[in-house]
């Protein structure tokens, strides 16, 4: 007679027994299917060991309801990590490649209590001036120059050409970005995320961001940055660099993941076929199903405590799986009731993501004026060939070719970026640029607005 067994079966490739016991969330074979992965996690509770790169231990949560348990509990967890005790103890390589996205910073992610709290509304304030009629223009006018450069040859990579690109340049503009300012700030925020000499480009980043506060101090805006310098918080020069920081580099990223997402669903995804699927219902879909940000929020724990059924030392890094408890049973009830928002893409409690309004905003401009600019657009290779980023914390493609009819390029559009360009110059000689940074991609763009 054969036995039944409940034992949870692992994922192809997931070495189940490894030391410790814990489950990789890196490599190819969590990229290519992390939704095995978290339901082979679920059997453990609700919470898994996991480990995010080799020697990177954590405790991923992968529960609904505990997930907003840990999210809303600032008094029993921290965000300050400084307190990550295997960091602090020196078990953690200084190498390993997600150490850049939880090693403490002085801005509001990485700060609780009082600090927290005016760093975070200088943010929060700031962000909510930009003007959605602004931001409609410049996204719209971002979109043209991009599809210009690629849509009379009839196909293009609308990852690398497009999704990768646009969160940047709509970045520059809304903070002030200058130009030679500008393309340094694509560049560090390029290399960063794209492991291309990191820690040259996270030098470059900051050097960028340190002049456009510089430059703003002597001559404000109407932008970002300069909002954010003016707020009653009175952030001095060092806290105004990491905020910028913050904002460009924890912004452009789950952008792109974003668009690109989306895009992958619309063109994919029969439901959608032929205009059958509104784009901001494909975007909701999408940030409940495949999250730009699958697991983050990290967090420590204050005190040695019992938390959903295991024990944690003070110290322990927890994360929680955006993915995991948007897909389990916990949220299904709401969602089918209608409730399309109450997923946790965008985090939740005190932390929860300050530009989530924007970002959404920006992303569907974007992709309406693409499928208006190119609407027979279509995959250019079967689906299940495509291949996508492995790593802990984004979920994102590699790349996603498609084709289309050529399009011929469309003249400008009035206002936006090239006003924010003039009104950033400041006063008396240009300073000299670098040589290797002139005719970056943003002073091409700024070029192209001037023709």
């Amino acid at each position: 007679m054969e036995v039944q067994t409940h034992a949870p079966v692992p994922p192809p490739g997931c070495p189940a027994h490894s030391p410790g016991g814990r489950v990789p969330l890196y490599g190819t074979e969590f990229a290519a299917d992390p939704q095995a992965y978290y339901a082979y996690l679920r059997h453990f509770g609700p919470t898994a060991p996991v480990e995010l790169a080799p020697g990177v231990e954590a405790t991923l949560v992968t529960d609904y309801p505990t997930a907003l348990q840990l999210l809303h509990d600032s008094g029993s967890f921290r965000k300050d990590s400084r307190l990550w005790r295997d960091l602090g103890e020196g078990r953690i390589p200084p190498d390993s490649p997600v150490v850049p996205l939880l090693a403490y910073r002085p801005n509001c992610m990485f700060n609780d209590g009082a600090d927290h709290l005016r760093l975070r509304q200088a943010v929060t304030d700031s962000m909510a001036r930009v003007d959605s009629r602004r931001l409609t223009r410049s996204t719209e006018q971002i979109s043209d120059y991009l599809i210009s450069q690629f849509g009379s040859r009839g196909s293009a990579d609308l990852l690398g050409d497009y999704a990768r690109q646009l969160p940047l340049f709509v970045f520059n503009e809304l903070f002030g970005c200058p130009a030679e300012i500008g393309d340094r700030v694509l560049f560090g925020i390029s290399g960063m995320f794209d492991g291309v000499n990191a820690e040259k480009a996270t030098e470059v980043l900051f050097g960028a961001v340190g002049e456009l506060v510089a430059l703003k101090r002597s001559r404000p805006g109407e932008d970002v940055t300069s909002w954010l310098m003016q707020h009653q918080a009175r952030l001095d020069d060092e806290e105004m660099v990491h905020q910028l920081a913050l904002l460009l580099g924890a912004g452009a990223e789950p952008l792109r993941n974003l668009i690109g997402n989306t895009l992958h669903r619309l063109l994919t995804d029969d439901r959608y076929a032929d205009g059958g699927g509104l784009i901001d219902e494909a975007v909701e879909d999408t940030l409940w199903d495949n999250p730009p940000m699958s697991n983050y929020a990290p967090h420590y724990p204050a005190v040695d405590m019992d938390f959903a059924g295991r024990r944690l030392r003070a110290g322990d890094l927890l994360l929680v799986s955006f993915a995991a408890a948007n897909s389990g049973p916990g949220p299904s009830a709401s969602r089918q009731a209608g409730s399309n928002r109450s997923h946790l893409a965008w985090s939740a409690g005190p932390h929860g993501c300050p530009s989530k309004e924007p970002a959404r905003h920006i992303t569907v401009t974007a992709i309406e004026n693409l499928l208006n600019r190119l609407p027979d657009v279509e995959l250019a290779v079967p689906e299940d060939s495509l291949s996508w980023r492995p790593g802990p914390f984004n979920r994102a493609l590699a790349t996603l070719p498609t084709r289309f009819t050529p399009v011929p390029a469309v003249p400008r559009r009035p206002g936006g970026p090239d006003s924010a360009e003039a009104s950033a110059r400041p006063a008396g000689p240009s300073p000299a640029r670098k040589p290797e940074r002139a005719g970056g991609r943003w002073s091409q763009f700024l070029n192209w607005l001037t023709k």
